[in-house]
């Protein structure tokens, strides 16, 4: 006999109740230890950020920041958990997914991610217009992301700027000081045709 593993039977996130008031949301997907997120709540006290981790350390020092600001919300879980099962329909303005893991070895590419279907679900949880913003130092993953995005037909390449937009990320910094080049993406989703 072969068991089959069922979904999940949970409801999406309220995210109105969550924060005990209604505005736009954005999601770091794999939050580290906040300081990304708590200057992104400072930079937009108007909307609500809600950050996503998986490792109680870090889920522990992003909330010690975040403490002070009414905005900002964590959850220990893993992101896909998340992005599938716990995101309602158009529910968020936009994600960051900041220095995901590149899982460099060839054997752990597998674990990746960034895959059509992750890119798909991210797309059935955006608002309109809704935007994804990647970054990694990671070449071969960027490239990798490149072309996934271009395969995807729920997202387009937007043109940006980056300099001053968002704040630098723990890993960002640590990168930069040792001369290593950041490859960014951001993406914005499309309308499907009907």
């Amino acid at each position: 006999m072969i068991a089959q593993i069922a979904e999940p039977n949970v409801a999406p996130l309220d995210f109105d109740e969550l924060f005990g008031r209604r505005a736009p949301v954005q999601v770091d997907l794999g939050c580290g230890d906040g300081s990304f997120l708590v200057s992104l709540a400072e930079q937009m006290p108007e909307k609500n950020f809600f950050g996503v981790e998986r490792l109680l350390h870090r889920v522990r020092t992003a909330i010690r920041r975040s403490k002070r600001l009414n905005n900002v919300r964590v959850l220990r879980t893993e992101t896909s958990l998340v992005v599938r099962h716990l995101l309602g329909g158009e529910s968020v303005e936009g994600f960051y997914l900041l220095f995901p893991d590149p899982w460099p070895k060839r054997r752990h590419h597998r674990r990746r991610i960034v895959t059509l279907e992750f890119l798909s679900a991210l797309s059935a949880a955006l608002q309109p217009n809704g935007f994804l913003t990647i970054a990694t130092d990671y070449t071969e993953y960027f490239d990798v992301i490149s072309r996934l995005a271009q395969q995807s037909e729920c997202f387009r390449v937007a043109d940006r700027t980056w300099d001053g937009a968002i704040p630098e990320t723990t890993f960002e910094k640590r990168f930069r000081g040792a001369g290593v080049p950041i490859h960014r993406l951001e993406l914005r989703k499309v309308s499907p045709v009907r």
